[in-house]
């Protein structure tokens, strides 16, 4: 994986860093894995905002991926690394020996013509799914359930991975990618390696234009607002705005907004970083 930095020809281009996509191998979607894809523009269904800044950008179509990795036991081919335009990370058709076709997240490594599986039987290897109590301790991992069966729910973005501490009964210690060390049931899925596509943190959009193409429309300074607009608005000329919050009141930098009598905190054993 690569990035490159444009020759400025243009303004946008100036400082513009994009992707060398030199893991891609196709840019044909799977046609039997696409779904269409509606956009809300921020609307519930009273069509009410309920969320700032969406609205417009490029027509997308989803693609289905298997996150359940539920086809155990049989061994699967990688027939292209894709780009998805729904997600950071790319992703990899897979081909199984009975014909079927499915769509997973890439690892880092995964290559085209490479052989992967899923279940207790399958070796610990680079995109090969299997529960936690049958991979390495030291292990870097992502794609992870949270519960058996309910599919990966944690570090599938783009160049995220967790790490497997340590094994004690019926659960493991696993670090995530924000820094917290959790318990997880040992019974829960996780694929062996990183997420692909880890340089997606050094790209740089250029222009303002570009995320309007992903469907993200501008942002009002808070402190520019007037009083009735937001809690940080008002005040004579460049008024500092009072203490960081939200639209809603609730403080920011800092202030910590998860419940102290959620069920889950107890398997929680060292809180993520600030």
């Amino acid at each position: 994986m690569s990035v490159r930095k444009l020759k400025p020809i243009t303004p946008g281009q100036r400082f513009k860093v994009v992707n060398g996509f030199d893991a891609i191998t196709t840019d044909k979607p799977e046609k039997s894995l696409l779904a269409p894809l509606k956009k809300s523009g921020g609307r519930n269904s009273q069509g009410k905002m309920t969320i700032r800044h969406r609205g417009g950008g490029h027509k997308r179509r989803y693609r289905i991926i298997d996150f359940k990795r539920e086809k155990q036991g049989v061994s699967a081919e990688v027939k292209s690394i894709q780009y998805d335009p729904n997600r950071t990370a790319f992703i990899a058709l897979l081909e199984y020996t009975d014909g079927e076709k499915r769509y997973i997240i890439a690892q880092n490594g995964l290559e085209v013509g490479q052989k992967v599986a899923s279940g207790k039987s399958a070796p610990p290897e680079i995109g090969n799914a299997l529960p936690l109590s049958d991979i390495p301790l030291g292990t870097i991992i992502s794609c992870i359930e949270l519960r058996p069966g309910q599919g990966a729910v944690m570090a599938r973005s783009a160049g995220t991975f967790a790490q497997l501490m340590a094994k004690e009964g019926k659960f493991v210690t696993v670090k995530l990618p924000s820094g917290e060390t959790r318990l997880i049931l040992a019974n829960c899925l996780a694929t062996v390696g990183a997420v692909s596509n880890s340089d997606h943190q050094l790209l740089v959009s250029g222009k303002a234009g570009r995320s309007r193409w992903l469907g993200r429309r501008p942002r009002t300074r808070p402190v520019a607002m007037n009083p009735v607009d937001h809690p940080m608005g008002g005040g004579e000329g460049r008024a500092s705005g009072g203490h960081p919050r939200s639209k809603n009141g609730i403080p920011a930098k800092g202030f910590r907004t998860r419940s102290k009598t959620k069920d889950t905190n107890r398997y929680i054993i060292e809180r993520r970083k600030k």
